[in-house]
């Protein structure tokens, strides 16, 4: 099952114990590191995951409390001997930015990046999506959203999967090729020897929902966060201020936990995690009440806590 692991819930600098964004995603074989925040090799070692095993690790934007974990964790891998390509996605010029930091040469790893970076506009000037990775069983796409300086929050879900092939019915209506028992699952029509056309809608089962995962730091609330969590089993929301703060959200490009749940409840989402806490929230009780008079599946997220995707 998918597994969402959060590393960090604090905003701007560690405080109450928390510490800085990134959040750990579980995919079948694959695993993916969102942000990078400082600390966050520790963060993935006391999680019980080598950073070595990353597929792939996506920034939100080029703040600190989000990017600043990258340089170490880049040069904590190579030391770890990896050489399979490392995808990593982000703003447009990232590979810049890391050249210019001391110590990192990414020209000098052992290992090569993949790098899937989108514009300064964050994709404005399109639908606004931003295609980041796609398998056999695993698509992350990406949009925009709004913060002071361009931003992306993710989306992680199922890849397509095919329905369940009744193989007894199939059978009973002719069908003894296996590869026809192929065609069938994967949404073809066959025709059996004695000439029968059998559909594959009357054996295969509707396509499951795609379990799915919105991560939306750091932002207002905004059409590409209610994009993202639309109908998403977990969504991670900014939730940095409570309802007192309302405005300096606004001035700062983040939201409160109201507004988070906001979010959550017109996407049609099943449950909200609130993150990102300001230093002026020692506890969390506060934000998930104000949250949960407007969503009431809410909690507060638990650093290290699994959570899954059924």
């Amino acid at each position: 099952m998918p597994t969402v692991t959060v590393l960090g819930t604090s905003a701007a600098l560690p405080a109450h114990g928390r510490h800085l964004s990134a959040t750990l995603v579980q995919w079948g074989a694959r695993t993916v590191l969102l942000d990078c925040g400082e600390g966050t090799q520790f963060r993935l070692m006391d999680a019980g995951v080598s950073a070595a095993r990353l597929d792939l690790v996506c920034l939100t934007h080029w703040h600190g409390d989000h990017a600043f974990g990258l340089p170490g964790l880049l040069s904590t891998v190579a030391l770890q001997g990896r050489t399979a390509p490392l995808v990593l996605a982000g703003p447009d010029g990232l590979a810049e930015a890391l050249n210019a930091w001391p110590g990192i040469h990414l020209d000098g790893l052992p290992f090569s990046l993949d790098l899937r970076l989108w514009p300064h506009d964050g994709c404005r000037a399109t639908d606004g999506r931003f295609d980041v990775w796609k398998d056999e069983t695993l698509v992350v796409t990406a949009r925009p959203l709004d913060h002071r300086v361009p931003t992306m929050g993710y989306r992680l879900e199922d890849a397509p999967r095919p329905g369940n092939l009744d193989a007894d019915k199939a059978r009973a209506l002719g069908v003894t090729d296996f590869r026809d028992f192929r065609r069938l699952k994967a949404g073809h029509d066959v025709t059996t020897p004695e000439g029968k056309r059998v559909r594959s809608t009357d054996v295969v089962t509707p396509r499951p929902p795609p379990r799915a995962f919105a991560y939306a730091l750091d932002t207002a609330p905004c059409d590409g966060a209610r994009l993202l969590a639309r109908n998403a089993d977990l969504v991670l929301h900014d939730a940095t201020f409570s309802d007192e703060w309302t405005a300096r959200a606004a001035e700062t490009g983040h939201s409160t936990a109201r507004q988070a749940a906001e979010v959550a409840a017109a996407a049609g989402a099943k449950r909200l995690l609130l993150t990102h806490f300001s230093a002026r929230h020692e506890r969390s009780a506060p934000l998930v009440a104000e949250a949960r008079s407007v969503f009431l599946n809410t909690d507060a997220a638990e650093e290290l806590c699994p959570y899954v995707l059924d």
